[in-house]
């Protein structure tokens, strides 16, 4: 197995993403405007601040009946985020944490030493990665195993 994580990465120049001083309205609009139900949040500096989800837009809403329409043209999305959602880990995670984090995550967001945002690794990535370099070696062409369970009728 390969032994990078950039082997996975997509880097941030491919990667849509929020930052934490857009309004809510802005926040959402683009949410709707890219198809993605989650996306990470930096700051001006490119630092990750976490990421956000339509349902944390939805639950702040709720929970914060009185916003009016102007409201979520002044509210930063900075103040939805929560704190253990989506955590990224440094560029040189071991690709056993990587993987582990994939199974909780839909995308894991990658950070330098410094907590720059680099990019994420995607759970599509790492599956598709592992079919293709795993399947053969997991499941061996076996012609007695293959015949055994011949789908074809016999005469």
């Amino acid at each position: 197995m390969i032994q990078n994580v950039f082997f996975f990465l997509k880097n941030k120049g491919e990667v849509k993403f929020l930052y934490d001083n857009l309004s809510i309205s802005d926040g959402l609009k683009l949410m709707n405007e890219h198809g993605f139900t989650a996306m990470p949040v930096i700051n001006k500096d490119g630092i990750y601040k976490g990421s956000i989800s339509e349902g944390d837009f939805l639950w702040y809403l709720l929970n914060h009946s009185s916003i009016t329409a102007e409201d979520l043209g002044t509210i930063k999305i900075k103040e939805l985020i929560r704190k253990d959602y989506m955590p990224a880990v440094r560029i040189d995670v071991d690709l056993k944490t990587l993987i582990e984090r994939s199974l909780e995550q839909n995308y894991v967001p990658i950070v330098d030493d410094r907590g720059i945002f680099i990019g994420i690794v995607t759970r599509k990535s790492i599956i598709k990665y592992l079919m293709n370099h795993t399947m053969n070696e997991a499941i061996p062409y076996d012609s007695e195993w293959s015949t055994t369970f011949d789908a074809r009728p016999s005469n």
